[in-house]
């Protein structure tokens, strides 16, 4: 039988505990917060009249608000400890949400220690803080995928129906006006500038995309500026490619995704978004980074790994690829 990692009881017999004011708290990366937005909307359906406040990080407040999850909006601008007058802001912004239930689904030492911070009124907590009253306590939590590890913290509160996020929230907004071709492959050749060993080469991509397009699928680009080298050299290999780098907006993605015959990309935030969306699509891992732990997720996912991306041929993508 199934056993809490608290000891306490059976995930199968305990309930989410009452609570009239919740409190979520997740602030970033992009992907972790895809990646949670199912725990989130688990969440919500546990306690459909609850009062339900998240805090989270500026880049992901508008995502919050099309999901319609959360009552309540409360950014933290993430003050050092040494910061007292910020410390005491993010201090009565916590304790101004009155909640008497906290989802930590950040799960960082940081988050963790904003239990401390709603002294003397401490909350019903979930997460791995000391002193939580619903702990998450596998010593094995770390390697867990993060999906798992989250669904296994809500059960330990009683939550056990979470499923993948559903992003039917993100709409088409206006992506009808970009003229996009009637078959086509979204590719992502972006990633963190800090982090190039997490990137294909652009060559590589340049080639992909003319195997794409004799293929009959055209490649749409996407992207930041932070992209101009590898939408150059697809645009160079490939005249026919569109490039969509600057011009859409991360609620736009999710439904350029369902759109699209396929995707190839790095392993981004927005990866996530469009495997999310049921896009059938590759994604790129070097040794920089572990899919077991943090992979995307969806119904078509193609994870190629290899210590280095340079490794990697662009014909072993294109046969990986299985467009709709």
């Amino acid at each position: 039988m199934e056993r809490s990692v608290t000891g306490a009881a059976p995930y199968g017999e305990i309930d989410p505990p009452p609570a009239d004011r919740v409190l979520v708290i997740k602030l970033g990366a992009l992907g972790d917060f895809l990646q949670a937005i199912g725990p989130m909307q688990a969440i919500r359906k546990a306690y459909p009249r609850a009062e339900i406040t998240l805090l989270t990080t500026a880049p992901f407040s508008k995502l919050a608000e099309t999901s319609g999850l959360f009552d309540r909006i409360v950014i933290d601008e993430r003050p050092s400890f040494w910061n007292l007058p910020g410390v005491l802001r993010l201090r009565g912004a916590l304790r101004a949400t009155r909640a008497q239930l906290v989802f930590d689904l950040q799960t960082s030492d940081r988050s963790s220690t904003y239990l401390k911070l709603f002294w003397p009124d401490r909350p019903l907590w979930s997460g791995i803080a000391a002193g939580a009253s619903h702990r998450h306590a596998n010593p094995a939590r770390d390697d867990m995928h993060t999906v798992d590890r989250q669904k296994e913290q809500l059960a330990v509160a009683g939550i056990r129906d979470v499923a993948l996020p559903d992003l039917s929230f993100l709409v088409d907004e206006g992506i009808g006006d970009l003229s996009l071709p009637e078959r086509f492959v979204l590719l992502a050749p972006g990633g963190a500038p800090h982090r190039p060993e997490k990137r294909w080469p652009a060559v590589h991509f340049a080639v992909l995309a003319a195997r794409l397009q004799g293929a009959g699928l055209t490649p749409v680009v996407l992207g930041t500026q932070a992209e101009a080298e590898a939408e150059r050299a697809i645009l160079d290999a490939c005249p026919d490619a569109v490039s969509l780098v600057d011009k859409t907006s991360l609620l736009q993605i999710a439904p350029l995704a369902r759109r699209a015959a396929g995707a190839v990309g790095n392993d981004t935030g927005p990866m996530h978004l469009i495997t999310i969306s049921g896009c059938p699509s590759v994604v790129l891992y070097s040794h920089a980074s572990d899919p077991a732990l943090c992979g995307q997720q969806g119904p078509a996912v193609t994870i190629l790994r290899r210590p280095d991306l340079r490794d990697l041929a662009p014909d072993e993508v294109f046969a990986a690829l299985e467009p709709r």
